[in-house]
């Protein structure tokens, strides 16, 4: 068989199978796929489909999006965007509202940088406006952080408030 120019992909998967030191045989059960088959992937002589880098990636816990760029069906741009909210969304610290405000301002820079925004960007973002987005968040804010913070603003290196110089 010809290679089918997917030996980097093959080659990234190897690296990553044995650093988490893991047997041919080891990730082919955890991802639900057959030994023969992923090792045609790792000699670069199949080229697999997006659900079957999906597995590999999450039997190897490493990113999806990276295994998509480095077998061609994902750009490289593409997959920086998606991360960057991906990371937003997962955060369980911030509630809803605040993941959306996030993504509405990551977007409004993009656009201010001249990047173009995706699709699926513009469906969490098509209603941003700054003015708005900034005065209603700051409605959110909770009181301890206003009440808090001394007159001149003033924090230490850890981000607690500075005590006032008399």
């Amino acid at each position: 068989m010809a290679s089918l120019n997917v030996g980097n992909l093959g080659e990234y998967l190897r690296e990553q199978r044995r650093n988490a030191q893991l047997s041919l045989r080891q990730l082919a059960d955890a991802a639900g796929v057959s030994n023969p088959y992923l090792s045609q992937i790792e000699r670069g002589l199949r080229k697999p489909s997006a659900e079957v880098l999906q597995q590999v990636a999450k039997a190897l816990r490493i990113s999806a999006e990276t295994l998509y760029v480095r077998a061609g069906i994902l750009d490289e741009k593409e997959r920086d965007e998606l991360e960057t909210r991906a990371v937003i969304l997962a955060d369980p610290s911030l509630n809803e509202r605040q993941k959306q405000v996030l993504l509405q301002i990551y977007e409004s820079f993009r656009k201010e940088n001249g990047f173009v925004t995706s699709s699926y960007a513009d469906d969490s973002a098509s209603s941003y406006d700054a003015d708005d987005s900034a005065s209603s968040y700051a409605d959110d804010t909770p009181a301890s952080y206003a009440d808090d913070t001394p007159a001149d603003g003033s924090r230490t290196a850890d981000g607690n408030d500075a005590e006032p110089s008399s």
